[in-house]
């Protein structure tokens, strides 16, 4: 099942991103990994993130948002999380 997560930066963020950014990549490199990250980055707005995420539900991925560094230590002061579902691209149903 996919979720959108959208991380919103709080008023210190652009001091705070580019210091927590390689923790915030590493906790998601293992999802990627397996291809459950199937879109990720920042808003170029500066207001915050954009992730699309394969989780097997609701708390997983509200989990692994939680555990996120960007979380964890500032950078987003509020995360949304939304079920999601793709229609394009297409993908294979099969």
């Amino acid at each position: 099942m996919l979720f959108v997560i959208i991380g919103r930066d709080g008023p210190d963020a652009k001091e705070l991103r580019p210091k927590i950014r390689p923790d915030h990549l590493a906790h998601l490199a293992p999802y990627d990994a397996q291809g459950r990250v199937r879109l990720a980055g920042p808003l170029t707005d500066g207001t915050g993130s954009l992730i699309v995420l394969e989780a097997a539900d609701l708390a997983e991925a509200q989990a692994i948002a939680d555990a996120d560094p960007y979380r964890q230590r500032g950078v987003f002061a509020e995360v949304d999380i939304h079920p999601f579902m793709q229609v394009f691209p297409a993908v294979d149903e099969n």
